[in-house]
């Protein structure tokens, strides 16, 4: 056994991530023997009561397209919503029944953006998951799809899985898929490669990355597994990207699928979340004093560096930090709406404080609400 695969074994906290197309029928049902056979591995590597499992499961919206009738997953926000909803009932009770059969608990995690970049909602997410693991329960984690609107969600589950191994504090991601593995060419092609070890970004760069998944159920495909493992390594959690058939082999450290080592260091910090989950409602145009402050200081953005405004946004958004040439270099929650903005433009926090009171005598993005963009 290598020493990557050893890391492997040695993992306590596990957060394993599961596709649509590993779940479910070709008609877009859920296929309880596929659930089962996930579960039946699950179960047996947290059984010594050494290691917890958090899963985070797509399947919701493909689970919702049978009982609703839906030849296929929809296009429209709506209608997705409508098949999450009554999908993700069918997920949750099919998991509670086949972690039952070993005396298992499960509890439902349902997360948006909002909940994870705000400094509160990041707190109390971590304290439930954490809570559930310390009762012995497998949380099972997706993206809140009935409410979530385009503008807060996470786009795919492969990089909500990297974001929920980070905010856990996970040592090892394991994202399941109907692949094997990275090829360094299409996989269904002779002479295709797999790659048994990614120790940065240069070892897959001159790698063409597909972009679309087999089945056509979920919104994922090795692009986005490769985002997610980037994620996550960067925070410091080690990747291993491989086939849902295989799952046993590589929680047990066999040579499986693609191992991506960590890149970064650990953090405890909800700032991953705002660089990675949350997308920006406006923008702020910074002078070259007050970039150098941000970028370089790691300093708050106060009203006298700011150039110009950009788009609606309340107080609490995400917004960019934008240098002279319209480039992002940062990214942070704001704490004024974007009709205030303007009043504040170019003037010091003092001379606010003294015309428009004490409420303006502040930062308009705190240093601990921001986050560099590294190019």
């Amino acid at each position: 056994m290598t020493v990557a695969r050893q890391q492997v074994t040695e993992a306590r906290r596990i957060v394993v991530k599961i596709g649509s197309s590993s779940l479910t029928t070709a008609a877009g049902g859920l296929d309880a023997d596929r659930v089962d056979a996930l579960v039946d591995v699950l179960a047996k590597v947290r059984s010594g009561g050494e290691r917890e499992i958090v899963l985070v499961s797509s399947g919701a919206i493909a689970a919702g397209l049978a009982p609703l009738g839906l030849a296929r997953r929809p296009k429209d926000l709506a209608r997705q919503q409508a098949a999450a909803s009554v999908g993700q009932g069918l997920l949750v009770a099919r998991y509670t029944a086949s972690f039952a059969r070993y005396g298992v608990r499960v509890g439902q995690v349902l997360l948006t953006t909002d909940d994870t970049s705000r400094r509160a909602h990041y707190r109390n997410a971590y304290r439930t998951l954490d809570q559930l693991l310390d009762m012995g329960a497998v949380p099972v984690v997706n993206e809140n799809d009935t409410v979530a609107t385009d503008e807060i969600r996470f786009g795919d589950n492969d990089r909500l899985a990297a974001l929920v191994a980070h905010l856990v504090r996970a040592d090892l991601l394991v994202l399941l898929s109907d692949v094997d593995g990275l090829y360094d060419g299409d996989p269904s092609r002779p002479g295709a490669t797999r790659i048994d070890e990614v120790r940065g970004p240069a070892d897959i760069a001159h790698v063409q990355i597909g972009s679309a998944g087999r089945a056509g159920v979920g919104t994922g495909g090795m692009v986005t597994k490769v985002e997610a493992a980037r994620i996550a390594a960067a925070a410091g959690v080690p990747v291993v990207l491989t086939s849902a058939s295989r799952a046993a082999d590589a929680l047990a450290g066999r040579a499986t699928g693609t191992y991506f080592h960590s890149t970064g260091r650990r953090s405890a910090d909800r700032l991953l979340w705002l660089a990675h989950a949350s997308t920006p409602q406006g923008a702020l145009m910074l002078d070259d004093g007050a970039v150098r402050a941000v970028v370089e200081g790691r300093k708050s953005l106060l009203p006298a560096g700011i150039a110009a405004v950009e788009g609606e946004f309340s107080a609490g958004d995400p917004v960019e930090l934008r240098d002279s040439a319209g480039r992002p270099v940062a990214r942070g929650l704001v704490n004024f709406d974007a009709k205030e903005i303007p009043l504040l433009l170019g003037r010091s926090t003092r001379e606010l404080a003294k015309e428009l009171g004490p409420a303006y005598e502040r930062e308009v993005v705190h240093r601990d609400d921001l986050v560099v963009l590294h190019p």
